[in-house]
């Protein structure tokens, strides 16, 4: 799914948060440019929606991005919250929704 965005939402907050897991702003940037499966995140959308996206980044690893949408000065901008690399039976059911 191509994403309608002007570009990315990052702060220390959400780069921090996104490093825990060792994924870099770079890969995480990469994923949305592949045209990544997105669904909403019901579980986690408590204050505002969000998101989950899974793709690959550009070394093909499969990833798992939360994120959120927001808009600052008429720009339509993706806030990555978490990232993380699938585990393998997630990256099953990825496949398995890709194909």
């Amino acid at each position: 799914m191509k994403l309608a965005v002007d570009g990315f939402d990052w702060d220390d907050g959400n780069r921090g948060k996104c490093r825990e897991h060792g994924v870099s702003v770079d890969e995480i940037e990469a994923l949305f440019n592949a045209e990544p499966l997105v669904a909403p995140d019901a579980k986690h959308s408590r204050s505002e929606l969000r998101f989950i996206a899974t793709g690959r980044n550009g070394d093909g690893r499969p990833m798992f991005v939360a994120f959120a949408f927001r808009s600052r000065d008429g720009l339509s901008l993706i806030r990555p919250v978490s990232a993380r690399y699938m585990h393998a039976k997630e990256i099953r059911s990825y496949e398995a929704a890709r194909s």
